[in-house]
């Protein structure tokens, strides 16, 4: 049964895009397990760039059928102008399969969003403002309105009655706004109807019979392991889980069906949003990280924080995930540089840290401890195998690996699909 993992080890826009879509090509489903329309990915094909905001990587390769599973939320309007935006361009989206019981984005969750974030003031998150989060709060809470919800016209509006019962008295009372009109929403929930109900399915029947018989299943995560709602540096993280675990309960699947964690790494750091970041740069280093790297976000167009390698960031995400392998992107990024810190440990109230701290508080404080690596300037876009990277870039590859704990099977050396170097097959 092979069936692989392939998730953020960072804080997310680690370049999972580019190493789902390398993979596409020798699978036979790519899953979305988590998250909505706050992540994004781009992949580069040709001289083609594209932006998949919800949509799976693998639905750029033919062959390859797309699923978004039970753990996605799913903003209707966002899959279906997505869907029609690729379907102009040539993709086809036929084989797009839809979970019945994932979650829908409505109206008055875009809504709640928005006015509770600018209600927190300095204290606010850095959500996307997309209604992500509360979505997720109400599939808690059992208010959700599922995907299988939509072609029950009594069921869904008195799912919306109920939801807006509670909805209303806050944005009314407390945000001082208008009330939402349940038909309204039920008006446009249904308006939804016929445009996805080819693609909706039972995903999970189908993904454990195909894992039966011996077909190729890749689960994509969206953000990150940081940014994992149990395990990442909260509050300041999404409001699900883009950790190995969560492909399971996500797409419904059994934990002994996976036989490969991937995560992903960019060889610096990045992240979008608010949160302690211990090796941010404020700097000219910083400014030309971003500049080099294009480093904007595909679903936000914010500006991303960067900074330098975080090895406890790396060994952390390899103990939470389980990770079996490290696919290392954008190395192409650091050539130019003289010498190229790592952070290998953290120096807290004078105490040195090797391994990320459970507190807070104690993380909000941590000052990076640095490792100087001598960099390179030679060209690397073109290089095809690891012997052809400099020997100062090999030497960095293989002190990150070490530090990170789980071995380096692919290394991004740029941005194209096929300006990568594959030492060890994920397959």
């Amino acid at each position: 049964m092979p069936a692989l993992v392939l998730l953020g080890a960072q804080w997310g826009d680690e370049g999972k895009g580019k190493a789902t879509d390398l993979l596409g090509g020798s699978v036979d489903y790519v899953v979305r397990y988590q998250g909505g329309n706050n992540a994004g990915h781009t992949v580069v094909v040709g001289d083609q760039k594209y932006a998949l905001h919800l949509l799976p990587s693998g639905i750029l390769s033919p062959g390859c059928t797309p699923v978004i599973g039970n753990g996605v939320v799913v903003d209707p309007s966002v899959l279906l102008s997505e869907l029609s935006g690729l379907n102009e361009r040539g993709v086809d989206t036929s084989k797009l399969l839809i979970s019945g019981n994932a979650h829908i984005i409505t109206p008055y969750n875009v809504t709640v969003d928005k006015v509770s974030e600018r209600f927190l003031g300095k204290r606010k998150i850095g959500t996307t403002g997309r209604g992500i989060g509360p979505t997720y709060a109400d599939k808690i809470n059992r208010v959700g309105i599922r995907v299988q919800d939509l072609y029950d016209e009594s069921i869904l509006t008195q799912k919306v009655e109920a939801a807006l019962d509670a909805k209303n008295q806050i944005l009314t009372k407390l945000y001082n706004r208008r009330a939402i009109a349940a038909e309204q929403v039920v008006e446009e929930l249904l308006g939804y109807a016929d445009k996805l109900a080819p693609y909706v399915a039972d995903t999970v029947l189908v993904l454990n019979e195909a894992l039966e018989q011996d077909k190729v299943v890749l689960f994509e995560g969206g953000q990150g392991t940081l940014l994992d709602i149990d395990h990442g540096t909260y509050p300041f993280v999404t409001s699900s889980n883009p950790t190995a675990g969560g492909a399971c309960t996500g797409a419904g699947v059994g934990p002994t069906k996976i036989s490969r964690v991937i995560g992903i790494l960019k060889a610096y750091t990045t992240r979008v949003g608010a949160g302690p970041f211990p090796t941010e740069l404020f700097d000219e280093d910083g400014e030309a990280l971003r500049r080099i790297g294009g480093e904007r976000g595909v679903t936000t167009g914010r500006d991303r924080r960067c900074g330098w390698f975080d090895a406890v960031i790396a060994r952390y995400a390899t103990r939470v995930n389980g990770l079996t392998d490290f696919f290392l992107t954008k190395l192409d990024v650091l050539t130019g540089w003289e010498q190229i810190p790592v952070c290998v440990a953290y120096e807290i109230d004078g105490r040195r840290v090797e391994e990320l701290p459970y507190s807070q508080s104690d993380f909000h404080h941590a000052k990076p401890v640095y490792e100087m690596l001598p960099g390179w300037s030679e060209d690397i876009s073109k290089a095809k195998s690891f012997s052809d990277l400099p020997k100062n870039a090999q030497a960095y590859v293989k002190a990150l690996e070490e530090m990170s704990g789980a071995p380096i099977s692919a290394i991004g050396v740029g941005p194209g699909r096929d300006e990568t170097i594959e030492i060890n097959s994920f397959l």
